[in-house]
């Protein structure tokens, strides 16, 4: 559940408290109920992307988190790769005084971020650890690789963009040497990641 995947990187999972039962698939309520959440620790940050702490498990990792940013001894920022995915954001603004800006002049060294022409999407590049972390645009495909995500999850955006486009916005990806896909939902993919990301925009 909270993995240490590489010193000072970590992913996490925890059921999502919207997450309901009996969805249509491919609709725009069709993903697990656990979603991923990401820590890492950088030389003067420490960063967290999408985290998600829910109530159930507040017991169990607070403390995970307090000791691993207390032994980091850095200030904190909260990451986010789409508007769905605030989460517990405000959350660590409160317990840690975290800075939650995305504005590149302010990202923490070792973090870039890769906005998604008309996806409504910033995934965040993590080059040290040679891990991506999307947010709603790659997800696992059950099957230890990568999908794109459903036509449907595309359809409250006002640019219009469909999984085609959504195909050619990813494709600059395949520039990054990607080993780590570390997807919110689904399975990571922990080895191969470029290759992963290029199977899944061939369809």
């Amino acid at each position: 559940m909270f993995d240490e995947l590489r010193p000072g990187l970590w992913r996490w999972t925890a059921r999502h408290p919207e997450w309901r039962p009996a969805t249509k698939a491919e609709s725009p309520a069709d993903w697990p109920p656990e979603v991923g959440s990401v820590a890492c620790a950088l030389p003067d940050r420490f960063v967290l992307i999408d985290p998600l702490v829910p109530a159930p498990l507040a017991g169990e990792l607070w403390p995970r988190l307090d000791d691993a940013i207390r032994a980091h001894g850095r200030p904190v920022s909260v990451l986010t790769t789409i508007k769905w995915h605030r989460r517990s954001r405000e959350a660590f603004v409160e317990r840690y005084g975290a800075a939650t800006s995305r504005a590149r002049p302010e990202l923490p060294a070792g973090v870039e971020t890769i906005p998604i022409r008309r996806a409504g999407e910033t995934m965040i590049w993590l080059p040290d650890h040679g891990s991506l972390v999307p947010g709603d645009r790659l997800l696992g495909d059950g099957r230890g690789g990568l999908r794109l995500c459903p036509e449907s999850w595309l359809g409250y955006l006002s640019t219009g963009i469909g999984v085609a486009e959504l195909r050619d916005a990813l494709r600059p990806l395949l520039e990054l040497p990607v080993e780590m896909v570390l997807v919110s939902h689904g399975e990571p993919v922990l080895s191969g990641g470029r290759e992963a990301i290029a199977r899944a925009l061939r369809g």
